[in-house]
């Protein structure tokens, strides 16, 4: 008894030492606003406008504000980049934590953190990180503890995990698992088995840039459209901000949670947007081993050892209940990750596997002011893929097809597995930035990118020559409805003003190019086996290609192209047409009684009590993309256009700007008016202004108050 009492005893003094010695902690970071010199305004469809007196000072604003706004995927964010995600979301988390322990992304930062990346860049990613932490400890309860102090080598890993995430890195493995099953043995519940490397999400990842320079504005402005398609929740949702410092700082635009910096927008000076792109990144190297001597692998004729390593990651079970994965992680040091199988052994490749640069890079392109200081920014490297669209106060376009390519030695076919046993096959260098397709100032005044080729770009011979660039460069040939879109539009009217400009953005046309017109021309001749085959053919015969709001043949229309669009995007085969036809036709019929259905009526943007009519549609300028359709015959708007943002400067270099978020500023907190304030006006297709000036902000803003300031 008296045993069990010293325990006992033990216990209860060492948890109250724990919880003593957390609360003191706590109390120690709520005062770390102490350090920095920013204030928050927010103005009134609650856009945060952070005034630092230094760069450090805006960054740690904006970690505070952000958190006030979607702490949840900033906590996600933390959690990746601790290699932790699976103890919150369960299998997809540990698939991608298992991504994260096969690239060794911890350890590649704490390598490099110093030696790679600027004091201003560190101190950056350090005070967003403080902004972040004391947001947590004033509301103790909303985060895991033992997440805090959140770092700056925390910020800097999720840029370095989302690289490769954000490029075909996971279909690889995918690839790898469906040749011999590249499966994580687990101890878990009765009929769950395995779980498999993540494949890319069902939410397509486009994104449109179009600009127009001086000589083709009607007014000699220079215009630029920033217009990424995004899932409209998650992790890679937008959100909006505005960055000011006494150090030249001024940016607005939008960034993902758990970034220091705006990644696309625009400053007083210039302006670019991303697209994502396509190129050929990644390698798949098979090595030759030895079954006598499974950890080790030959190359040019001496056998080394794998580094090996058991990464073990907890997975969330619900109820507060979890179980571990243990997972081998094999790596070459002369190649990179490797993947175990029953055909052998696989090492992975990427063109900047090395890298955390990605926030340095960005922080320069924010503070450039010219075409000269955007170009010295780009030369940095740290983006290993994405499109780049930028244009100038001066007028000047630049269209660049940015992407890390390995320099890889002819006479490999390098779209398929190379041999790992020769050093022939193992860059060590990225193409140079000016050996990849590029556009500066083409006489047409005028670019777009809309994840199209980079050989159609601009009108002409300004375009680049793909006899220019190796087929190993992997780069993309297809043309999407909305690049062929932007070029009837953009590329045909020489004289275009504001009003058009904008409302060729919002174009909700099909181009009789696309591949709608090649699946409409198969749905003609496809087999009438009843009537209401027959009578949705008869629907579809009458649609102009629109996706107006009120267009009758648009829904089914596009409920049935919506598949085939998705399957192309994603690579996958297309559905059968009859069936999905039929599908599609019974939904309406039982939802509405009728197939021609106005298209607004079914395609809906849904967020809270907010329930409103749509048009644009998939691959559309305006692109929308829903879930569903449910049984009441509707999708729920998920991805597409989302933050809109449309800048401009005038022949004396000012610049004004506009732009629209699918919901508002409040991306997660449902109690907040921001919540869905700008989803009226975004279903309308119309535009807000956005504020650069302290006096014009003042004059909107709803609250002013300090990080931590009740």
């Amino acid at each position: 008894m008296l045993h069990r009492f010293t325990r006992l005893l033990f216990f209860g003094l060492t948890f109250t030492f724990h919880v003593k010695a957390l609360t003191e902690t706590l109390d120690a970071w709520k005062h770390l606003g102490e350090r920095y010199d920013v204030k928050i305004l927010r103005d009134t469809w609650g856009v945060p406008h952070i005034f630092g007196v230094r760069d450090v000072d805006t960054s740690f604003g904006l970690g505070y504000a952000h958190c006030e706004d979607d702490l949840q995927h900033i906590q996600d964010g933390i959690l990746l980049a601790r290699g932790m995600l699976g103890s919150r979301k369960g299998l997809e988390g540990v698939a991608v934590d298992y991504i994260f322990h096969l690239l060794r992304i911890r350890d590649l930062v704490e390598e490099r953190y110093e030696m790679d990346l600027s004091q201003a860049t560190r101190s950056l990613c350090e005070a967003y990180a403080d902004g972040i932490t004391l947001y947590c400890a004033l509301h103790p309860g909303k985060v895991q503890e033992e997440l805090l102090p959140v770092h700056g080598k925390d910020i800097v890993c999720c840029f370095a995990l989302f690289t490769p995430l954000f490029f075909n890195l996971p279909n690889v493995l995918s690839d790898l698992r469906k040749e011999d099953p590249i499966q994580i043995s687990l101890h878990l519940p009765p009929g769950q088995q395995a779980i498999d490397v993540p494949q890319d999400s069902h939410l397509p990842l486009g994104s449109n840039v179009l600009a127009v320079g001086p000589r083709r504005s009607a007014d000699n402005h220079t215009r630029l459209a920033i217009n990424s398609h995004q899932p409209w929740t998650g992790p890679v949702a937008w959100y909006e901000a505005h960055l000011c410092s006494e150090e030249g700082w001024d940016m607005v635009g939008s960034l993902f949670p758990g970034s220091p910096i705006i990644l696309h927008g625009h400053n007083r000076d210039l302006g670019w947007a991303h697209t994502v792109n396509n190129p050929d990144l990644v390698d798949i190297y098979l090595l030759e081993t030895d079954d006598s001597y499974p950890n080790q692998y030959k190359l040019d004729g001496e056998w080394f050892a794998f580094e090996t390593k058991e990464a073990i990651i907890e997975m969330g079970l619900g109820e507060g209940k979890s179980t571990q994965v243990k997972r081998e992680c094999l790596w070459s040091p002369h190649h990179g990750p490797v993947v175990r199988t029953d055909k052998g052994c696989f090492a992975i490749r990427y063109g900047g596997m090395d890298q955390i640069k990605q926030i340095e890079q960005w922080y320069r392109m924010n503070k450039a002011k010219n075409l000269n200081e955007f170009m010295e920014a780009l030369q940095i490297r740290g983006l290993s893929s994405f499109n780049i669209g930028y244009a100038d106060k001066d007028g000047n376009l630049f269209y660049l097809y940015n992407a890390a390519i390995p320099l890889r030695e002819e006479g490999y076919n390098w779209s398929g597995t190379v041999p790992g046993n020769t050093s022939r096959t193992l860059w060590k260098e990225i193409v140079p930035l000016d050996k990849l397709p590029q556009v500066l100032n083409p006489e047409a005044d005028f670019f777009q990118n809309c994840n199209n080729t980079p050989f159609r770009t601009t009108l002409g011979e300004d375009n680049p020559n793909p006899d220019d660039f190796p087929d190993w460069y992997g780069i993309e040939d297809r043309m999407t409805n909305r690049a062929l879109r932007a070029l009837e539009l953009y590329g045909t009217n020489d004289s275009i003003t504001r009003e058009e400009f904008i409302l060729y953005k919002f174009d909700m046309r099909y181009s009789e190019q696309s591949l709608a017109m090649e699946v409409l021309d198969q749905i003609f001749s496809l087999p009438k086996r009843n009537k209401l085959v027959k009578d949705a053919i008869k629907v579809i015969r009458r649609w102009d290609l629109s996706a107006d709001p009120e267009n009758t043949s648009a829904a089914l229309a596009i409920l049935v192209l919506e598949p085939v669009v998705r399957a192309q995007m994603f690579g996958r085969p297309a559905p059968d047409l009859l069936i999905t036809l039929t599908d599609k036709a019974e939904i309406l019929m039982q939802a509405f009684g009728k197939l021609d259905v106005p298209w607004m009526e079914v395609n809906r943007l849904i967020r809270g009590d907010v329930d409103l009519g749509l048009g644009g549609g998939p691959d559309c300028l305006h692109a929308i993309y829903g879930k569903g359709p449910g049984q009441d015959g509707r999708l729920t708007g998920e991805a597409g256009d989302s933050f809109i943002l449309i800048v401009e400067w005038d022949p004396n270099g000012q610049v004004r700007s506009q732009s629209i978020h699918q919901f508002g500023s409040a991306t997660m907190d449902k109690n907040s008016p921001h919540y869905a304030d700008q989803a009226p006006l975004f279903s309308q297709r119309q535009l807000k202004d956005v504020l650069m000036d302290i006096d014009q902000i003042r004059t909107h803003t709803q609250r002013e108050y300090r990080p931590g300031q009740i």
